[in-house]
């Protein structure tokens, strides 16, 4: 019978900061381990944090690679939702780094969600719901956030005419995209 049981973070991630340096580190050695020397990275990126922020029982941040750009969610509890056939933490602990696990649906913020469920042996599974997976036109981090915060704003300007809300974009504000990651979840620009 297939382990469908949901691996949250380890009690040494519970704060902010340690969740944020293992995201960095897990993907630098995914960056300079299985991903090294693939012709489609943009070395010119670095693997960067911004924007991690409690939301509801989820920490939830945006993470940049040479490869993505993506929100990362990660759960307190286990979220409800069976980690899919193949996807146990012992079938996934040697198995090679994909970007996109399978999809998951989940909500947040009383919204209906879609995510791709991930898994590293540091952090558990988390779900990852891409934001760009062509990072060539951009030729530095902040490229990559200035175009972010356009779609953002065009994004915005449309949900006001439809008089429509989106509590979980909101979480995400302009300043967080703008400032460098000073520290987990503070409040400095």
């Amino acid at each position: 019978m297939p382990d469908s049981t949901w691996q949250t973070l380890p009690p040494e991630l519970t704060a902010d900061d340690a969740l944020a340096r293992a995201v960095l580190e897990a993907h630098e050695a995914i960056l300079h381990g299985q991903l090294a020397g693939d012709p489609m990275l943009r070395l010119d990126l670095p693997v960067e944090l911004r924007a991690l922020r409690r939301l509801d029982t989820w920490r939830v941040l945006l993470l940049l690679t040479p490869w993505m750009l993506a929100r990362l969610l990660f759960p307190d509890a286990p979220p409800g939702a069976a980690v899919p056939p193949g996807w146990s933490a012992r079938e996934r602990r040697d198995a090679p780094y994909l970007v996109l696990g399978p999809g998951l649906s989940f909500d947040l913020l009383g919204q209906p969600q879609q995510a791709h469920l991930n898994y590293h042996p540091r952090l558990g599974h988390y779900l990852l719901q891409p934001i760009c997976l062509d990072m060539g036109p951009y030729e530095n981090a902040d490229a990559v956030f200035t175009a972010w915060n356009q779609v953002i704003h065009i994004r915005d300007k449309n949900m006001e005419k439809a008089k429509r809300d989106c509590p979980l974009q909101k979480e995400i504000s302009r300043r967080e995209l703008f400032r460098r990651f000073t520290g987990p979840g503070d409040g400095a620009d």
